[in-house]
C-alpha cells in the first residue's frame, strides 16, 4: 500500500514556475513508476509525465515538453514535477500517481492516486 500527498499548487502568471511534489507514504517502492497527471472539471485525466524509478526513465506529453520536468528523490520517496514557461492552458488539478514497474502513460495503469493539487495559471 502506497499513499500519495501532492503539494506545491497555486496561482503563478502565465511564463512563471512552480513545483510540485509528491510524497509518498507506506512501502518503498524503488520498483514503482510515478506520473503526473492533470485533469480539466468534466474531461478526461491525461498524461503530464512520467518517470520510471528504475533506470530513471521519462516521458513527456508534447504540450509541456520543453518547459516541464519531472525528477524523483527516492531516499525521500518524493516525485517532483517542476512547470516552467506555464500557459494558462495548464491550469488543471494536478495528480501524482504510481505504478508497480514500467512507466505508462495511460492513467488506468495506476494503482495509487494522490488528492490532487490546483494550479492555475493567470494570463
Amino acid at each position: 500500500q502506497v499513499q500519495l500527498v501532492e503539494s506545491g499548487g497555486g496561482l503563478v502568471q502565465a511564463g512563471g514556475s512552480l513545483r510540485l511534489s509528491c510524497a509518498a507514504s507506506g512501502r518503498t517502492f524503488g520498483n514503482y513508476a510515478m506520473g503526473w497527471f492533470r485533469q480539466h472539471p468534466g474531461e478526461e485525466r491525461l498524461s503530464v509525465a512520467t518517470i520510471s524509478w528504475i533506470g530513471s526513465k521519462t516521458y513527456y506529453s508534447d504540450s509541456v515538453k520543453g518547459r516541464f520536468t519531472i525528477s524523483r528523490d527516492n531516499a525521500k520517496k518524493t516525485v517532483y514535477l517542476q512547470m516552467n514557461s506555464l500557459k494558462p492552458e495548464d491550469t488543471a488539478v494536478y495528480y501524482c500517481a504510481a505504478k508497480s514497474y514500467g512507466g505508462s502513460p495511460d492513467p488506468h495503469d495506476y494503482d495509487y492516486w494522490g488528492q490532487g493539487t490546483q494550479v492555475t495559471v493567470s494570463s
